[in-house]
Order: structure tokens, then sequence, then C-alpha cells
């Protein structure tokens, strides 16, 4: 099959290209600058210069393909600037969509985010869960608008499926959670907050969900492929079993939210993961939503969260040279 890729130079992205390829598709990648894309272009992916901010740059790559998947997304929190929010997770994947709908591409997965649900209060959450009231973030409340987006689409006719990944975790991975085990495994991570929780899935694992969702009727399902439940604190306890490191104190989530409130005429001068909207998004949050759907429909069967977390600190443990 030839698959057309969005977001495909990030780590979700890099590793559902690596996965098709070994399964001998071909994959077109549109990418803001193709040199950037060394690695993956010795494995037989065809770059495009494009940018999903840009429809017609699109067209080009999208063109003849057999399927769509848009995986590019503007992810940060707390950052100063906001404004790609907007511009690549709302109208990239308006842009996205409306091409595969001019190009008559007969199927497309769209990636979403749990994160759309915001807070669900301890509860796991399925994918008839509806969120009323303000989310947590901007990229929450971006994501959520191009999930309205994508099933407005679907509404009007478009082949497509969407998928909810949760958190994310893995070998090579950029965000603020890698930030987070490197200072755990160097001993600089001062604390957690209580409570809060996350469904947490290994990349391999989301971007074989990705695959599955692709392979199954284009008939606008919406799964959730996050994976097991755990707490930030159960999960710093699982690493400090596996590595032999000290887990860092249990800090009441009270005093995170206090924190978030107090920080905020600082928000410019203050690292990303301490801004106020940093500190809120961890503040006894949980970010839970049940994958049922996704094993019942798809087949999906993510890794244990142990087996998963071993890997990718052995992996960073190596690259640290501890």
């Amino acid at each position: 099959m030839k698959y057309f890729l969005t977001g495909g130079t990030g780590f979700v992205g890099g590793a559902l290209v690596r996965q098709l390829r070994e399964a001998g598709h071909v994959v077109h990648a549109v990418v803001r600058d193709p040199e950037k894309a060394g690695d993956l272009r010795q494995i037989g992916v065809q770059f495009f210069q494009g940018d999903v901010t840009e429809k017609e740059s699109m067209r080009p790559a999208m063109q003849g393909v057999d399927g769509v998947f848009h995986v590019a997304g503007w992810y940060k929190i707390g950052s100063r600037d906001k404004s790609d929010g907007e511009r690549v997770n709302v109208q990239g994947t308006r842009n996205v969509l409306e091409l595969m709908r001019e190009l008559h591409i007969p199927k497309g997965v769209y990636t979403s985010t749990v994160a759309i649900n915001s807070d669900t209060k301890g509860k796991l959450q399925d994918e008839t869960y509806r969120f009323k009231g303000k989310h947590l973030s901007e990229y929450d409340r971006t994501k959520a608008t191009a999930h309205q987006v994508a099933n407005q689409f679907i509404a009007e006719g478009l082949p497509l499926n969407i998928v909810m990944p949760g958190m994310i975790y893995g070998p090579g991975d950029t965000s603020s959670l890698r930030t987070n085990f490197v200072d755990f495994l160097r001993g600089q991570l001062p604390a957690l907050p209580s409570q809060t929780a996350m469904c947490w899935a290994h990349v391999d694992d989301i971007a074989r969900g990705h695959i599955l969702a692709m392979e199954t009727p284009a008939s606008g399902q919406t799964y959730i492929i996050a994976g097991e439940p755990c707490s930030l604190v159960g999960v710093f306890q699982i690493a400090g079993q596996i590595t032999g490191k000290p887990v860092p104190m249990t800090i009441p989530y009270q005093v995170f939210q206090f924190l978030s409130v107090i920080v905020k005429p600082f928000d410019t001068l203050l690292p990303e993961s301490y801004t106020s909207e940093g500190l809120r998004v961890v503040a006894g949050v949980t970010y839970l939503a049940d994958n049922g759907k996704a094993k019942r429909e798809l087949g999906y069967n993510p890794r244990p969260l142990r087996d998963g977390l071993e890997e990718t600190l052995r992996y960073e443990m190596a690259l640290l040279k501890i």
C-alpha cells in the first residue's frame, strides 16, 4: 500500500513510519525540512517539502495514495507562544482532511488524544464520553477543537477513523516526560504530585494502534489506544525498582495547584514545566481512558507498563552512561 503521513519526523510519526516500511508499504511523508529526516530517508521514506498549515503544499505528496495518517500536532505545555496550537492542531487538521476529500483518498486515520477529555476525576472514560468545561491547557483545547473538526468531516462522509492515545513513552522521546526520566536517573527530580494519573503506552504500541485503525474499515469509528492506567507516583516507583534509584518524595497535589496560581505572573521567566499551565496539568489531574473497544475490535494489545519502562530506562541509562 502507499500511505501519506504527517508528523513523520516526530516521536509517534517516526515509529509509525518505521513499522509501515518494515511491512513493505510505500510512505510519502510531508516535512518542513527534508534535510532533517536523514534517518527515515535511509529506510526508503519518500519526503516532500510541505507544512500542514499550508494546504496546497501537501497535494503532491497525497496524490494517488491509498490512505492518510494525520499524526502531526503541536504539543507544548506551558509554552509562552501558543499561536501554533490553533494553526497546527485545528487549521492543519482541516487542511489535511479537506485535501483528503478533494483527492478522494479511500481511508484515513486521525491522531487525537485522550487529553480532549480533560481531568476525568479518577474515572476511566470510553469513546462515548463528552467533556464539557474549560480545558486545562491550550494543547487540550485545540486538540478538542480539531477532534470536532474530524467528526464533522466524518459526518459529511469522509472515510476516516480516529485514534486517541494517552501518555506515550519510549526510547527516542523528546517531550517533558523524557526530561523527567532523565532528571530521575540523575537524582534531580525533586518531587511528584499525589493523585496525578495517566494511561501509559509504549510508542511502538501506539504506532501499531494506528496501523490497526487503518486496516479496519474506515467507518467513522473512534478508538482509544491509551495504555495501562497508573499514577505518576506509581510509574516512578516502578522506575525505582528497575534502576535502584531513589523515588522522589510525594507532595500533596494541592501544593501544585497553589503553586500554579502564584507563579502565573512569572510565567515568562520560568521553564515550561514550572509555568502556571505546566503545574496545573499535573496537579492531581487524571487523564484516564478505557481502551477496551480497541482491544475488542482491533485486537490492540499494548505491552505491560513495567516491560516498556524497563526498555525505556535502560535506553536512557545507556545514553547517559549511568
